[in-house]
């Protein structure tokens, strides 16, 4: 198994699902490091998905994730 390269800031990684999300910014608004911003492009239904703007500023934190009403987004930690 490969190992991934990190950056000395890189604590985390945001996956996101895109078509399952409805663009609320409570993602946006929560997150820390200001890692998260609202897409120009629309997803399948028509809303504008939450998307990674700055990876590796991620610090792991997951406060993206608990407050995410619609369960899209999962935070990988690095130890």
């Amino acid at each position: 198994m490969a190992v991934k390269k990190k950056s000395k800031k890189e604590k985390g990684r945001v996956k996101i699902d895109k078509e399952k999300c409805k663009g609320c910014g409570l993602c946006v608004v929560s997150c820390p490091g200001k890692v998260l911003r609202i897409s120009k492009a629309s997803n399948k239904v028509g809303y504008f998905p939450a998307e990674v703007a700055k990876k590796k500023k991620c610090t792991g934190c997951a406060c993206c994730a608990v407050i995410c009403p619609d369960a899209c987004i999962e935070v990988e930690k690095y130890d």
